[in-house]
């Protein structure tokens, strides 16, 4: 019987898929069912996808299930065989990505969680299967130029930065759980306006337009299969493209590319920049923008005091690192500014 957890470190597991030349393809689905034995239908899944050569990560709850992963190409198919073979998700569309590195994951982790996105929403009632109606790419395009219509970006601050859908909203937060009040504050007097809300592959924004219809919106709409999704179908039916720059992803590629636009800057020196990397310094580990100049420079560092820190012993290190808590260590440096945006947007 395989393991049902990984045993390698993370640089073993890192060290091994980086010599590894195997075709993988990166995917992602979701869906929002019951699910009763949830730890059962984890460990069957592990199994199933570890004898497959899976990677990524994939959040089992009693409210569905969240994946992000990539398969060896040959396997592509026995494993889209065995999702189908899941009552439940048979037949589920599956989000392939746009640009594909081989590198996306390194090791395989299937958790059980409260939920499958964080949402805050401690409401007995709200079932996040009455959801507003899906929108193809066609019918994005058509229903964005009408004047009744407002876009809703339903993701982190630090995604939107980097590419977004042209005239959308932002909804200035860096997590879900803060954004759902916060849209629904933004567009209160406009509960009869078409609002068609998207996130990266769908599942924010199909919870964020349940959210909304129970909160009463009458015209609530969501893009299918979110951003990737979009961007496939814009692509292969030949329709202009309404989403601008990079589509951020939680994974090892950061992003990847929708246009050529690039209308992000680097956080040090203010030049044409849009991939995100971390700092290199354990300590810290914050998100940015960072050009190749300035992590050149920088020795992939946020600041001054992180690349003297880096320089110390790893004891040195260790302690200066320890009982800090750094909470959501995000380079957000226009929150104070997307605060007023957002009183301005509940205003109007």
């Amino acid at each position: 019987m395989a393991e049902l957890r990984n045993r390698l470190s993370k640089k073993e597991l890192k060290e091994k898929i980086q010599e590894d030349k195997t075709p993988r393809n990166t995917l992602s689905f979701y869906k929002y069912f019951p699910i009763a034995e949830t730890q059962e239908f984890r460990d069957a899944l592990f199994l199933n996808f570890d004898n497959l050569g899976v990677y990524g990560r994939v959040y089992i709850a009693s409210e569905g299930i969240n994946a992000q992963i990539n398969v060896p190409s040959e396997h592509l198919e026995a494993l889209r065989d065995y999702i189908y073979s899941i009552p439940e998700l048979s037949q589920i569309r599956l989000n392939i990505a746009v640009e594909d590195n081989n590198k996306a994951f390194y090791v395989l982790k299937v958790k059980v969680r409260k939920k499958i996105v964080a949402d805050g929403i401690d409401i007995e009632d709200f079932n996040p299967s009455d959801k507003g109606t899906y929108l193809k790419a066609k019918e994005v395009n058509k229903l964005a130029k009408e004047e009744d219509t407002i876009l809703v970006d339903m993701r982190n601050h630090y995604e939107h930065e980097v590419g977004h859908f042209k005239n959308a909203i932002e909804v200035p937060s860096d997590t879900f759980r803060d954004q759902l009040p916060m849209a629904e504050e933004m567009l209160q007097d406009k509960k009869d306006k078409n609002i068609i809300m998207y996130c990266t592959g769908g599942i924010r924004c199909e919870k964020a337009s349940a959210y909304l219809k129970y909160k009463g919106f009458k015209n609530v709409y969501h893009i299918e299969g979110g951003i990737i999704n979009y961007a496939h179908q814009a692509k292969n039916e030949g329709l202009e493209n309404y989403f601008v720059g990079r589509n951020f992803v939680f994974d090892d590629r950061m992003a990847e590319r929708i246009s050529d636009d690039v209308i992000a800057s680097c956080h040090q020196c203010g030049e044409p920049f849009d991939l995100h990397t971390n700092c290199a310094n354990p300590g810290c580990h914050l998100l940015f923008l960072q050009c190749d100049s300035c992590k050149e420079k920088m020795q992939n560092c946020c600041s001054k005091e992180c690349q003297d820190i880096l320089k110390l012993p790893e004891e040195e290190q260790k302690k200066i690192r320890q009982g800090k808590d750094r909470g959501i260590m995000i380079f957000n440096k226009s929150k104070d500014v997307l605060t007023e945006r957002f009183k301005q947007h509940a205003k109007k």
